[in-house]
């Protein structure tokens, strides 16, 4: 049994990812845009901060994770990873149910590419439209946060998924 974290920008290809993995080894994929999304479209006529309705999101989310890794199922949580508090989660989650814990992150460096994505693919309410600010854009995936004390694996996502796809599973399979 393993847990994954996936990282990455909006539009760098977690979702693609993810997806794929799920195939190939039969985990179960949270993802986060589509829980977010539910909880927006269900409050859409009131008003609500968006920094909760991320809040309420991600503890859906990692309710879900938990009861998930607690049916003995794999699980890969797609979602950004920009805060330590995810990582940490994602550790102690997989601490307390004694499964692997993996982090892959699609890297995709191409300011152009990831806003020609975001434009062009049928998103979610939750889901950005386009990147405004180059500058934001860098400093995000920058610092996108990372596990100490663990491999990582960083894929760059601007290849065709089938020429990493393998060296993915390998490495959740390790």
């Amino acid at each position: 049994m393993f847990f994954v974290q996936m990282s990455g920008f909006p539009g760098s290809g977690k979702s693609t990812l993810s997806r794929e993995i799920a195939k190939r080894t039969g985990a179960i994929v949270i993802d986060h845009d589509i829980v977010k999304s539910a909880l927006l479209k269900s409050i859409e006529d009131k008003q609500i901060d968006m920094k909760l309705a991320g809040k309420i999101s991600y503890d859906i989310d990692w309710s879900l994770i938990d009861f998930q890794l607690s049916q003995g199922q794999s699980v890969i949580f797609d979602s950004p990873c920009l805060y330590q508090e995810m990582v940490d989660k994602g550790i102690g989650l997989s601490e307390k149910y004694n499964v692997t814990y993996k982090y892959v992150e699609c890297y995709l460096n191409d300011f152009e590419e990831v806003n020609k994505r975001l434009k062009t693919r049928i998103s979610k309410i939750s889901q950005i439209k386009e990147i405004r600010s180059e500058s934001d854009f860098k400093f995000t995936i920058e610092n996108s946060k990372k596990p100490t004390g663990y491999p990582c694996l960083v894929i760059d996502t601007g290849k065709p998924l089938e020429s990493y796809i393998n060296k993915v599973v390998s490495y959740i399979n390790d």
